[in-house]
């Protein structure tokens, strides 16, 4: 109950156009997504493969959003619209990060082992953005729109672009 509770609260702080608790149950995919992830991963860690990925699945089809019951996923995540979002199999993800829709975190190829990215806390990633490969995004980073991301981000960065650079960091201009 404390999980349910705490994922609309992260909702209605972030998303301004919410009405109401049960708005956030009967219409927000990114709530659902997030719920039914925390279930499967859950029967991930107990070696209940395909149950769990079942689960993914079935979230997948009515939620647009596809997450891996083997990412790892910390408190307060919030997806914002959320369709076409894609979160690997070996992702780590912090607490309060945003991720926004079209945001792909991702691997390179067909490695095995950690292939997919490390988000920190407080990471704010913006709509259609690429983070991909064994990469660490920083605490406090903001990545930009439709960003690449392919190399690691300090925390206290603002990067953008493709390839992804650094054009801020610790609240000042990266000249390059």
């Amino acid at each position: 109950m404390r999980t349910i509770n705490e994922t609309v609260q992260t909702i209605k702080q972030n998303d301004p156009s919410v009405r109401s608790t049960l708005e956030i149950f009967l219409t927000y995919p990114g709530f659902h997504a997030i719920l039914s992830h925390r279930v499967a991963h859950f029967f991930y860690r107990y070696h209940w493969y395909l149950l769990a990925k079942i689960i993914a699945t079935i979230s997948r089809f009515f939620t647009g959003i596809e997450i891996h019951p083997g990412a790892i996923i910390g408190r307060r995540l919030f997806i914002d619209h959320g369709m076409g979002l894609v979160i690997g199999e070996t992702a780590i993800i912090g607490d309060d990060v945003v991720l926004f829709h079209g945001v792909t975190l991702g691997g390179t190829g067909k490695e095995r082992g950690k292939r997919h990215p490390t988000i920190g806390n407080n990471v704010l990633v913006s709509a259609h953005t690429q983070v991909l490969g064994p990469i660490t995004v920083g605490d406090n980073s903001k990545i930009g729109a439709s960003a690449v991301v392919l190399e690691d981000i300090p925390s206290n960065a603002t990067a953008v672009g493709i390839p992804a650079k650094v054009v801020k960091l610790n609240g000042k201009r990266v000249a390059h």
